[in-house]
């Protein structure tokens, strides 16, 4: 019987066969933190070391609250920035690289074959590069900190087959919220899931990373794509070290295959409070909303903002409804830039901030008030998640996002594109 990329990647890493469910003790290639990192520090010294035992490993980037909102946030930040001085750490990015995962994507650290692990949850977005990427706790990242080791429990491997093209007014955010809509939210606990398809195969990496980063919101400990020409390419312009992509075998064995057809798909909304209560738009088209949210690690790339001023372009945003923009990363803020997407949204009344993740943990930058409705680009509509118990929070692609934002109410884009 073969062996899954999960297995596989971690029978690698432990030096033996391994099989799910068993515990494996190994060194990460990659370790992310991010703000967190000045209560991982807190943790590390309390475990009664004074070095970090592989600076090279490590990476941290300020992305949550950048710059920061509050004197609590500043004296976090100012404790990591004394922490990785202290410890070495020289791939350290403050307030004005961006968003943690999309900024180790474009510096090419994402690679096939690789380990990662980040004290964030949705580190699972680098599995579309063909890594094995997850979120682990503070506390374990403490513990990589002091001994370069951590303990992961091998994941059982489903398989989600996306059959046919869905049309070209369905984006991959639509078909990603559908698949999570499909598995739900526990449909995948503790697997790793491995997305394949012919839609799939076509799509770019800007687009791929939104089916792994919401892996999680199913449940997965990672989501992979095989790594392949896309894939290589990407990374040929960002990094030259080498790497060796891990495949599954044809013979190995999966707890479950799940196939949906696409061929059909409309575009979909998640519903509050629920990344899995997913509908059609037709099912929410008029619902008001108060603000309109482009951003985050799984729908703010130059992919999204170059759909986003297409549909902006000559209008205006609704004068009941405010529009927020935060692109994925400094880089992206360039491109776009430069391609005049920020200017048509200006243009149209929105607002841009410096890149990071604002308003999606309700830190700053566009928290909404009571009551409030929010149309987002998303990855967890839990409710509290924006910052307000009592508002609601709707999520779907950045196209939708647009349209809503026009006319003050959900609405299809396809009126649009």
């Amino acid at each position: 019987m073969g062996l899954t990329f999960a297995e596989k990647i971690l029978s690698a890493k432990a030096g033996k066969k391994v099989i799910p469910g068993e515990i494996v003790e190994i060194t990460p290639d990659l370790a992310m933190s991010h703000d967190n990192t000045s209560a991982i520090s807190k943790t590390f010294y309390e475990i009664g070391v004074d070095k970090v035992f592989d600076p090279d490993i490590h990476i941290v980037i300020l992305d949550h609250c950048s710059p920061a909102a509050t004197e609590k946030y500043a004296q976090n930040h100012k404790i990591v920035r004394e922490f990785v001085k202290k410890q070495g750490i020289k791939k350290f990015y403050d307030i004005n690289a961006g968003i943690c995962h999309q900024v180790i994507a474009e510096l090419g650290l994402a690679r096939p074959g690789t380990v990662i692990v980040g004290s964030d949850s949705h580190t699972t977005h680098l599995g579309a590069f063909g890594a094995f990427s997850t979120g682990i706790s503070r506390s374990e990242m403490a513990v990589i900190m002091a001994t370069g080791k951590i303990w992961l429990r091998v994941p059982e491997s489903m398989r989600v087959i996306l059959l046919g093209m869905p049309p070209k007014t369905t984006f991959a955010k639509d078909v990603a919220l559908f698949v999570v809509g499909q598995v739900g939210a526990d449909g995948a606990i503790y697997r790793s899931i491995e997305f394949s398809g012919p839609y799939i195969d076509s799509i770019s990496m800007d687009y791929r990373v939104v089916f792994t980063n919401l892996s999680v919101e199913m449940g997965a400990k990672i989501g992979y794509v095989k790594p392949d020409e896309r894939t290589f390419s990407y990374l040929s312009l960002r990094s030259n070290k080498s790497y060796q992509p891990v495949y599954s075998d044809s013979d190995a064995n999966y707890v479950q295959d799940i196939d949906l057809d696409i061929s059909n798909l409309p575009p979909q909304v998640a519903c509050p409070h629920a990344v899995d209560n997913v509908k059609s738009v037709e099912e929410v088209v008029g619902t008001k909303i108060n603000q309109a949210f482009l951003g985050t690690c799984n729908g703010s790339r130059l992919v999204d903002w170059k759909v986003f001023a297409l549909i902006l372009k000559g209008r205006k945003v609704h004068p009941d409804c405010r529009l927020i923009c935060i692109p994925a990363s400094t880089q992206v803020y360039l491109d776009s830039l430069k391609a005049g997407y920020i200017s048509t949204i200006l243009e149209a009344g929105g607002v841009i901030t410096n890149s990071g993740c604002g308003p999606c943990l309700g830190a700053h930058q566009g928290i909404p008030a009571p009551d409030e409705v929010v149309i987002s680009t998303a990855n967890r509509n839990f409710k509290g998640r924006m910052g307000s118990r009592d508002a609601q929070v709707y999520l779907a692609s950045p196209a939708t996002v647009a349209a809503s934002a026009v006319k003050g109410q959900i609405s299809d884009p396809r009126e649009f594109l």
